[in-house]
């Protein structure tokens, strides 16, 4: 029985000259993966939200139809705050760079971008009031002043705490697209 994947016998298929699905610049992407805090964070609230869908199902048999309502909004809350947390973070395409928060997204357009780079800093550590010593991308923008825009990423962040390598990775990257599209435009 031949066995046509294990052997050298087959013709060499040339690769089609179509871009790849990710190389598509004018889609948002986020140049890193999600830190295990937040992918983790977030598999707790939806875990959370699978019981609270299970108690309003109860509540829907057992009790009356408004309170199970009230359940199930309780649910979709829940799961609606897992979903953003996941989507938090740096996104980057050929239009500009947004930065998502919990409550906020701001979209810069590489025209008002004069440069993203790397400074060394006191950041918060897991976005709480204490700060440390770290590592922080910032955002150099043309109609405000350094001081008044915070950090893109840091360090000490949910998604590179314990991770400089990844951190590193992520803020050459997001530097790398500034270089490209700021200056294109």
């Amino acid at each position: 029985m031949p066995l046509p994947f294990l052997t050298a016998d087959r013709t060499f298929e040339a690769a089609s000259e179509s871009p790849l699905p990710f190389d598509d610049r004018e889609r948002w992407r986020r140049p890193y993966r999600p830190g295990p805090g937040r992918v983790g964070g977030a598999a707790l609230w939806l875990l959370l939200s699978s019981f609270v869908l299970f108690a309003a199902v109860l509540i829907a048999l057992t009790g009356s139809a408004s309170s199970a309502g009230v359940v199930l909004g309780l649910a979709l809350t829940v799961i609606a705050c897992a979903l953003r947390m996941l989507r938090m973070g740096v996104w980057v395409s050929a239009h500009g760079l947004r930065h998502v928060s919990f409550l906020v997204t701001r979209t810069v357009p590489w025209q008002r971008v004069i440069s993203v780079r790397t400074a060394q800093q006191p950041v918060r550590w897991l976005g709480l009031p204490r700060t440390v010593q770290g590592q922080a991308l910032t955002l150099v923008r043309k109609d405000r002043p350094t001081e008044d825009t915070a950090p893109l990423l840091t360090t000490h962040g949910l998604d590179f705490l314990n991770r400089p390598v990844a951190f590193d990775r992520a803020a050459d990257t997001v530097e790398a697209w500034a270089a490209e599209y700021g200056r294109n435009v």
